[in-house]
C-alpha cells in the first residue's frame, strides 16, 4: 500500500486530488474490512516528522495511509467519525500476520496532534494501545521553518518578526473556542498555523499527552539527532514499535525549505524567550536537547 502513496509523489496535483477522490470512495465502501493504527507521529510540525515517516514506511513491516502520509482526523476532522478514519488504512487481511511475517504495524503522521487541545484525550479514547512519537527540535529553528512553510502555502503573509508580535492577538481564545466546542475547526486557522512560538513551547504538549496516552507509549526523539546519525535512532523506533530491525533503509530529508539567515539580534531575542521551557523540557525529558548542550 506505501507503494501507491510514493506513486503519487511526482503527479500534478489535479491528478492527485482525482485519484485521492476515487480512493476516498472505495476507501468508505470497504471501511469494514480496514484496521485502524498501530502507532501516530504526532508531532512536532517542522521537526523532521515527514523525513521519519518516509523511512518508517520502506520498513518491510509498516505501512500507512494509502494516499497520504497524514489523515488530520484526531485535530481537523474528528466530526466525520471512525468509519472515515478507517477508510484510509489498508485492510486487516493486508497487515495481518502470516507464515513467518509478524502483523504489520499501521501508522500515520500528523503533526498539529501535539499541539491540538483536544487530540491527546481523542487518540487515548479512540485508539487504546496505541503507541505514539514525538520529533523536537531547535524551537528557534522550528519557528523560523514553521513561518517560511506557512508563508510558501499560503497561509501567513506577514514578515517573521511581525507574525511573532501578531501571535498573541491572533490566537487569543482559539484554543479555548476549540475546548468549548469540540466539532469546531479554527476558522481563521490561526492556532494550527501561526502558533509559531506557542508549538514550541514543547513540554506544556507532552505533559498532556503523557496525561492521556501515558509516558510508557512515548517515544520523543530529538530531530538533531535524527538528521545528523538516524541509524541509531530508526533502531529505537523499531524497538519501540516492536519490529524486527531493516537494513536498507534510506534517510532522506524532505520538505526542507530555503530561507535567509535570522538576524542575530532577533534570533537570541527568541533564544532567551524559550530558556524556561527548554529548561522545564529538560526536567521532564531527564536530558539536555541538542540545542541547548
Amino acid at each position: 500500500m506505501a507503494a501507491i502513496s510514493s506513486a503519487t509523489r511526482h503527479v500534478p496535483d489535479t491528478l492527485k486530488r482525482t485519484v485521492r477522490s476515487t480512493w476516498g470512495v472505495f476507501g468508505q465502501a470497504t471501511r469494514r474490512t480496514r484496521v485502524l493504527p498501530t502507532f501516530l507521529i504526532v508531532g512536532a510540525q517542522r521537526c523532521g516528522t515527514t523525513s521519519l515517516f518516509k523511512a518508517l514506511i520502506q520498513h518491510p513491516h509498516v505501512v500507512g495511509p494509502v494516499l497520504r502520509k497524514g489523515v488530520h482526523y484526531f485535530d481537523t476532522s474528528y466530526d466525520r467519525g471512525e468509519d472515515w478514519y478507517r477508510g484510509h488504512f489498508p485492510t486487516r487481511a493486508a497487515t495481518r500476520a502470516r507464515g513467518d511475517r509478524p502483523r504489520v504495524e499501521v501508522g500515520e503522521s500528523s503533526p498539529y496532534y501535539l499541539f491540538h487541545p483536544l487530540a491527546a484525550e481523542r487518540i487515548a479514547r479512540d485508539l487504546p494501545g496505541v503507541r505514539v512519537i514525538v520529533l523536537l527540535r531547535d524551537p528557534v529553528e522550528r519557528a523560523y521553518s514553521a513561518h517560511s512553510h506557512e508563508r510558501a502555502r499560503g497561509f501567513e503573509s506577514e514578515p517573521f518578526e511581525r507574525a511573532l508580535e501578531l501571535e498573541e492577538e491572533r490566537l487569543a481564545g482559539e484554543e479555548a473556542r476549540l475546548r468549548a466546542d469540540p466539532d469546531a475547526y479554527s476558522h481563521s486557522h490561526s492556532h494550527q498555523h501561526h502558533a509559531y512560538l506557542g508549538r514550541g513551547r514543547y513540554v506544556e504538549q507532552l505533559l498532556r499527552l503523557e496525561e492521556h496516552v501515558g509516558r510508557d507509549r512515548m517515544l520523543v526523539m530529538d530531530s538533531e539527532s535524527f538528521f545528523t546519525t538516524p541509524e541509531p535512532l530508526f533502531t529505537e523506533v523499531e524497538r519501540f514499535l516492536g519490529i524486527p530491525h531493516a537494513d536498507g533503509i534510506r534517510f532522506d530529508r524532505h520538505n526542507a525549505r530555503p530561507r535567509a539567515d535570522m538576524p542575530d539580534a532577533l534570533r537570541q531575542r527568541l533564544v532567551s524567550y524559550f530558556t524556561e521551557p527548554d529548561a522545564r523540557l529538560a526536567a521532564w525529558w531527564g536530558r539536555t536537547p541538542s540545542w541547548r548542550a
